[in-house]
């Protein structure tokens, strides 16, 4: 097999799907898989529906049009607030898209319009963790505005948390949200089919709360992919946290004595500090740096310690005998690793099938530069 690559097991996330799905139903809340961070790959995203998810949501119009030119029919979600400048391709490619703003959507109602079709609108609401989102003493406006335009339709409320500021909702945050709905719908009526509380971070919330109040829905990417809750980093019990697996080949190994002290990062303050190396050092070197992926996300080699990276090597000490050249190494990787492997043009992406699936549902559309083993 070729290096760098990204070794994928299906079934792991098929699983780990399956298990929060059923989790979250049981408080009648439905799971949006979100498939963002492996840039809308097919069967990544086939898994997540096999596994009950009942849509997809992504970031970018490229990875929705990835997945719709692999044959997914199923509703998909633009969950970044569209650039005004995609309005065509946001109403071709997605059924609904989460909005903070009205000249936005007033262009997507005109694009809708344009082709003969309803635009879904979710509104997307300030709850604070300050990145996107209509001010809560604004968002009957909005509403009634949107209810008025011809080429879309008002779908819902949605609120995102701990993804700028880090902080997981309260059971407050989570009330007031709640009583937003309460509130746009006595205004506009009842019309919210979708009430989003959010995404994998609100999973302690929404499993932990005797009740969840309106919230019917969450947006759900790095609990699946990686089986873990994002703000403690703390595997979610039942879940696969070794879906993914990236492999990166060594180019040298030696045991080296530096003339000078050299700059080596400490994993524990993701800081670099200058130290002395007397004597020598057992060193292999990895066809891999930064260009390719986050190498603070990267979970070193029992036994191995990360010594640094520049843009295109990756260097690890180990107190081990050292591997040969050619051999590869194995590394668990987090969120932003992930993401940036992902989207990193030498990695190929290797897929293990699932063999609890039915073949009709293992080969079900089409599927671009897929690699299955």
């Amino acid at each position: 097999m070729s290096c760098p690559r990204i070794e994928v097991d299906l079934g792991k996330i098929r699983r780990n799907t399956q298990t929060i799905v059923g989790r979250l139903g049981a408080r009648g809340i439905g799971v949006t898989g979100v498939t963002k961070a492996v840039c809308g790959h097919p069967a990544i995203a086939r898994a997540m529906l096999d596994g009950g998810a009942v849509g997809l949501a992504d970031a970018r119009t490229s990875n929705v049009q990835r997945l719709r030119q692999a044959g997914l029919e199923c509703p998909v979600t633009l969950i970044r607030t569209p650039m005004l400048s995609q309005a065509d391709q946001v109403v071709q490619f997605c059924e609904a898209s989460y909005n903070t703003e009205i000249s936005v959507i007033s262009a997507l109602a005109a694009a809708a319009i344009r082709t003969g079709t309803v635009h879904g609108i979710v509104l997307m609401v300030e709850m604070g963790d300050q990145r996107e989102g209509i001010l809560p003493e604004n968002l009957a406006g909005i509403a009634q505005q949107v209810m008025q335009m011809s080429g879309v339709a008002l779908k819902g409320i949605g609120a995102n948390y701990a993804c700028l500021s880090g902080l997981a909702p309260t059971a407050l945050q989570m009330a007031t949200f709640c009583d937003l709905a309460n509130e746009i719908e006595a205004v506009c009526g009842p019309f919210l089919e979708i009430v989003s509380g959010g995404n994998s971070a609100n999973l302690p919330w929404a499993l932990g709360e005797p009740a969840t109040g309106r919230v019917n829905d969450l947006r759900l990417g790095e609990s699946i992919l990686l089986g873990v809750e994002p703000v403690s980093g703390d595997q979610i019990s039942g879940m696969h946290t070794d879906a993914f697996t990236l492999v990166a080949e060594v180019i040298e190994t030696e045991a080296k004595s530096p003339r000078f002290p050299i700059a080596m990062i400490d994993p524990t303050t993701d800081r670099l500090c200058r130290l002395a190396t007397n004597g020598t050092s057992a060193r292999m070197i990895l066809a891999m740096g930064h260009q390719d992926t986050d190498i603070l996300g990267l979970s070193m080699p029992d036994g191995s310690a990360l010594i640094g990276a520049t843009s295109d090597h990756l260097v690890i000490g180990t107190p081990r005998s050292l591997p040969t050249v050619g051999s590869e190494v194995r590394f668990q990787m987090n969120y932003d690793a992930l993401m940036h492997a992902m989207a990193a043009p030498d990695f190929e992406v290797k897929l293990f099938s699932d063999p609890s699936m039915q073949p009709s549902q293992r080969t079900q559309g089409k599927v671009d530069h897929l690699a299955l083993v």
